[in-house]
């Protein structure tokens, strides 16, 4: 008869971070270092190939934690995943996203008809789903309004296309409204703010959060939630929420606090 049994813990706790941050291979050590001595046991940090795969390793229960965009928050959680905590920056648990263009580029957010836009991926959604929803509302269709859409990855990738005149416009996360007229690009791209224009700022969704499989034990998703609520504390742990998850802190994510993305989806299909 087939073994039943449920298949043994892992001796390390796996955490997967998204493939849009950059550099992670160097910012992922100190992640790794700070979860091992908060939980008690060797961490590692692995890195999907998209976000699909994301969802798909923490619903599958070979990641035990992942650090994961809005909408694949929303997705899993109402397939009975938690989130278990979301960023807080600049004060604020939510985000919006820019539409940009070059610096000195003639477009405007009246005249993209026949433009070509990069986006970083189809379930990003300061990326591609903010910016979808914002042209809907505004009477456009995106499948007519542009001439090529491309996706390449990540945000720093859709901005280089944008300023080597590959393309036309992109979208990167921006600070909630209350933070003033600022953009994500001094993060992904430093030094390079000057170099865009803010065509359009969209409405506003809650900041990534950390979901945890439903495969994890009790006491160690309660150990993850102190270790993450605790991070801004210690040198290390402020040092890791900065520079790897461009957060001040977390909070406690609220119940099904994603719900609402579903009809940014929507409006994006």
């Amino acid at each position: 008869m087939p073994n039943s049994s449920p298949p043994k813990p892992r001796a390390t706790f796996r955490f997967a971070l998204p493939p849009s941050l950059i550099d992670v291979e160097a910012r992922a050590p100190a992640l790794s270092a700070y979860l091992s001595q908060a939980l008690g046991k060797p961490a590692e940090v692995v890195v999907p190939t998209s976000y699909e795969s994301l969802a798909k390793d923490l619903l599958g229960g070979k990641v035990d934690a992942a650090w994961a965009p809005p909408f694949v928050c929303a997705r899993i959680e109402a397939m009975g995943v938690r989130v278990l905590v979301r960023g807080v920056r600049a004060g604020a648990s939510t985000y919006r996203a820019a539409l940009v263009c070059r610096a000195d580029s003639n477009v405007t957010k009246d005249s993209l008809q026949g433009t070509t836009a990069a986006w970083s991926d189809r379930d990003s959604v300061g990326g591609y789903l903010l910016p979808m929803a914002w042209l809907r509302e505004q009477g456009f269709d995106p499948a007519k309004l542009f001439f090529r859409q491309d996706f390449v990855g990540n945000y720093r990738s859709a901005l280089e296309q944008v300023a080597k005149g590959a393309v036309d416009v992109t979208s990167v996360f921006a600070p909630a409204a209350k933070a003033g007229d600022t953009t994500g690009i001094s993060e992904v791209w430093p030094g390079n703010e000057a170099r865009f224009r803010v065509l359009a700022f969209t409405e506003e969704a809650p900041n990534d959060g950390v979901a945890v499989s439903m495969a994890m034990q009790g006491p160690l998703v309660t150990e993850l939630e102190k270790a993450l609520l605790a991070m801004k504390d210690t040198e290390p742990g402020a040092a890791v929420l900065k520079d790897l998850f461009h957060a001040d802190k977390f909070e406690p994510a609220p119940r099904m606090g994603y719900r609402a993305l579903y009809r940014v989806a929507l409006a994006s299909l």
